[in-house]
């Protein structure tokens, strides 16, 4: 069975970790790529350029962010299926950037992939 956490990118690294998945459209600021440790990037699972500016973290806007990004996600099922398979049934963390750790894309898309697993 799969298990999936999340964790800030910029968080230390960890055994228990998985597979690690930026789940991000843009690299973040200030890390390297050998301090990410990232196994993959599915920046096409993201939200698209449009949804996070319109989105920008307000709170208010969560609800609509959810059901935008969900639509995003079943309008293009190639990089979810792409995202499955790479995770397969093991253990992965999913990866963002955000300081807000629970009104963020890899919060919806890690409920999303639950919801197909």
């Amino acid at each position: 069975m799969m298990r999936l956490q999340l964790k800030r990118v910029y968080a230390s690294p960890a055994d228990t970790d998985g597979i690690r998945i930026l789940v991000d459209r843009l690299w973040p600021r200030g890390l390297s790529k050998a301090e990410a440790r990232i196994d993959f990037w599915a920046k096409e699972a993201a939200p698209s350029n449009e949804l996070r500016h319109w989105y920008q973290h307000e709170q208010e806007k969560w609800p609509e962010f959810q059901r935008k990004y969900v639509a995003e996600l079943q309008g293009n099922p190639g990089p979810v299926q792409a995202l499955i398979a790479k995770i397969g049934h093991g253990n992965a963390t999913l990866l963002f950037s955000s300081k807000e750790t629970s009104l963020n894309n890899a919060a919806v898309l890690k409920d999303y992939l639950e919801t197909l697993l």
